[in-house]
C-alpha cells in the first residue's frame, strides 16, 4: 500500500511517499514538489510489490538466533571478545531469555532481568556486559529481518538509572593505581623473580597493555634512540593486532633500556644453555621459548605483592600506575595519550582527570607582563644615566657594578678610537648631538 498527500507548511508546502517495502517495513519520503514525489512513487511501486524472503524465519527463538550468531560472527571477532559473547549468553542471556520468541521478546522483560541480576548481588560492569552482549545480538537481528527494532538499546527510565549504567564515579573506582613507594616496592621484590621482573619493569615505565608486552619481539627496540614499537598483541594463544588497530610507539626509560639490554644478554647465554638452535623472537618467554602464559603472569605477580607485603593489585594496574604517575608529574596529556595508545586525549582525561594537578601558580605568573628594572639597577648596569626602560635578560642586582664579578672589557664594537666604552652612555651622548 503506498500514497502520496500534500503537508502545509508556513514557508513552503511538501510531498509525502507514504509506502511499505517488500518485507513489511513503512517508509516515508519527504519532496520538494509534486512531481518528484510522483516519480519516487513509480519507481517504489514495484519495488514494494516484489515480496522479500527474510533470511531468518521470524518466529526463531533467542535460543536458536543465538546459536547461528555465533557462527556468524566467529570469524569476525577477536577470541577474548568471542568468549565474552559466549559466556555472557550461556550464564545470564540464555537461561533467562533462551525460550522467548525474538519478536515476542519486550524492553520491559529485559529491564526486569537486569534489575533482578543488579538486586542478586552482581556490578553495575556485569550487568553492562550481559545487556551489551544482547543489544549486539539483537542488532544484528533488525538487520536479518527478523525484528524491526532492538529492544535492548536505550533502556532508560526518564527518572532513574539503568541497572547497569557505569557513572563517572564507578569508573573511576575501577581504577587502582599503585603510589609511587608501593611501585617501588613491588619491583624491588620482583627482582628475585628473574624471569618475569624485567616484563613487571617494562609495564610500569611504559604502559602496556599486558598483551602488548607478551608479544613484543626484540626487532621491535630500538636501544640507541630509546623507543619500542607496539604492533601486535598476544591473547588466547595468538596473535592479534593492537586494542585499537595502529601501530604506535612507545618511550622508553634509561632504567628499563639498560635492563632489557641485560636480558638480551642473559637470552643468549641461556640459548647455549638449553641447545637452542635460534634465540626465541620474543622478548619475554617460557623455558620453551614460547610466549609468557598469563595465569603464569598472575601468579608471579601476586607472588611479589606478597613479598612486597602490599595489597591486591591487578597486573593490568601497572597501566592505570604509569598514567596516574606521569600525570602527577604535570607530563602534557597528549603525551600520555600518545604513550598509552589512546585514541584520542579524551580517552585519557575520562580516565586519569583525578591525577592533573589542579593548581599551578607558576601557570598564571607566565601571564603577567614584564616588571619593570628599578632605577638604581638601570644606574648601576650604565655608569649612573637613569633610564625607564624595561630589561628581562639583565643580570641579578648582586652582580651588577660588582667590583669583584664585573670585568672591563679591551673592545666593544663601534667607530675605532672611542673613548667611551659603555654602549648605554655613548648612545645617550649620540643623541644630545644629533
Amino acid at each position: 500500500m503506498a500514497s502520496i498527500r500534500r503537508r502545509r507548511r508556513a514557508r513552503k508546502d511538501v510531498w509525502i511517499v507514504d509506502y511499505r517495502d517488500g518485507a513489511g517495513v513503512r517508509h516515508i519520503e519527504t519532496h520538494a514538489t509534486k512531481e518528484a514525489a510522483e516519480d519516487a512513487f513509480a519507481r517504489l511501486i514495484p519495488e514494494s510489490r516484489q515480496a522479500i524472503v527474510p533470511a531468518v524465519d521470524r518466529e526463531i527463538t533467542v535460543d536458536e538466533y543465538a546459536k547461528r550468531w555465533l557462527r556468524q560472527i566467529e570469524s569476525e571477532l577477536k577470541p577474548r571478545t568471542l568468549r565474552s559473547y559466549q559466556q555472557q549468553l550461556k550464564r545470564h542471556v540464555l537461561p533467562a531469555f533462551g525460550h522467548f520468541k525474538i519478536r515476542a521478546l519486550h524492553r520491559g522483560h529485559i529491564k526486569a532481568v537486569l534489575v533482578d541480576k543488579r538486586a542478586g548481588g552482581l556490578g553495575k560492569n556485569s550487568v553492562r556486559l550481559i545487556r551489551t552482549t544482547l543489544s549486539v545480538m539483537l542488532s544484528d537481528a533488525v538487520e536479518d529481518g527478523v525484528i524491526l527494532a532492538n529492544p535492548a538499546l536505550q533502556l532508560r527510565g526518564l527518572r532513574r538509572r539503568r541497572a547497569d549504567t557505569m557513572t563517572p564515579a564507578d569508573r573511576q573506582r575501577a581504577i587502582r593505581p599503585m603510589s609511587q613507594e608501593e611501585l617501588s616496592a613491588l619491583l624491588a621484590a620482583a627482582k628475585q623473580d628473574a624471569r618475569h621482573y624485567p616484563l613487571f619493569l617494562l609495564l610500569a615505565r611504559t604502559g602496556l597493555r599486558p598483551g602488548e608486552a607478551f608479544a613484543l619481539q626484540w626487532g621491535d627496540l630500538d636501544f640507541r634512540a630509546r623507543e619500542l614499537r607496539v604492533e601486535r598483541s598476544w591473547s588466547l594463544r595468538r596473535i592479534e593486532t593492537p586494542k585499537t588497530g595502529r601501530t604506535r610507539r612507545v618511550d622508553m626509560s634509561e632504567q628499563l633500556v639498560g635492563t632489557l639490554q641485560r636480558l638480551e644478554i642473559d637470552r643468549m647465554v641461556e640459548k647455549v644453555k638449553r641447545g637452542w638452535k635460534e634465540m626465541p623472537p620474543w622478548i619475554f618467554c617460557t623455558d620453551d621459548g614460547t610466549p609468557l602464559d598469563e595465569s603464569r603472569v598472575r601468579k608471579a605477580f601476586s607472588q611479589a605483592l606478597r613479598r612486597a607485603r602490599l595489597p591486591s593489585f591487578r597486573v593490568y594496574d601497572l597501566r592505570h600506575t604509569y598514567a596516574s604517575l606521569l600525570l602527577a608529574q604535570n607530563a602534557p596529556l597528549t603525551y600520555v595519550s600518545a604513550q598509552l595508545g589512546h585514541t584520542d586525549a579524551t580517552t585519557t582525561l575520562r580516565w586519569y582527570a583525578r591525577w592533573i594537578p589542579r593548581t599551578d601558580k607558576r601557570a598564571v605568573d607566565a601571564l603577567d607582563e614584564p616588571r619593570p628594572i628599578p632605577k638604581r639597577r638601570l644606574e648601576a648596569a650604565g655608569g649612573g644615566v637613569a633610564c625607564d626602560q624595561f630589561a628581562t635578560n639583565l643580570p641579578p642586582e648582586s652582580q651588577i657594578g660588582h667590583p669583584e664579578t664585573s670585568e672591563v672589557p679591551d673592545k666593544i664594537g663601534g667607530p675605532s678610537r672611542t673613548r667611551t666604552l659603555d654602549p648605554l652612555i655613548k648612545s645617550q651622548l649620540l643623541y644630545q648631538l644629533s
